[in-house]
């Protein structure tokens, strides 16, 4: 216990916080490849949101993407985040028409995960279309088994 009367625990950051870092960290490393978040989340009014869904707003859709790589993220707390049935539906989906998908628990495994991903696919062009094998990665099926 600390001084005070306060009970000093391991907080779990936010997935807010962990996307947030993750996105800096990405920008800064990777100039001039956009990345850009898909606003899914967040408490808002049964009006708002009406309005969104009626826009195209869909449950699910991963949070983060790069559009030069074709590259979709999902990100999750280090402890206590689980991907919902939406989400698997979406990255299943997304992977079923050529596109990568990475779900990373916390910013530290996503950049891991986003470093071999671009390690693997350096050796051939990112820009040559759709992967071979009609997407996926090796990072998006463990990320679905054990996220």
């Amino acid at each position: 216990m600390a001084a005070g009367g306060f009970v000093l625990t391991d907080a779990v950051p936010s997935e807010h916080f962990e996307q947030r870092e993750l996105v800096k960290w990405f920008r800064q490393t990777f100039k001039g490849v956009r990345i850009f978040a898909i606003p899914n989340g967040g408490v808002r009014s049964l009006s708002t949101a009406a309005k969104l869904k009626a826009e195209g707003v869909s449950s699910g859709v991963p949070d983060l993407c790069v559009p030069a790589w074709r590259l979709w993220i999902e990100m999750k707390r280090v402890k206590g985040g689980s991907l919902s049935a939406e989400q698997k539906d979406w990255i299943a989906y997304l992977e079923g028409v050529k596109y990568w998908c990475i779900v990373g628990k916390g910013a530290e495994d996503a950049k891991t995960k986003i470093l071999a991903f671009k390690e693997q696919h350096d050796k051939r062009s990112l820009h040559d279309g759709a992967p071979p094998g009609g997407g996926g990665s090796p990072d998006s099926t463990a990320g679905l088994g054990q996220h």
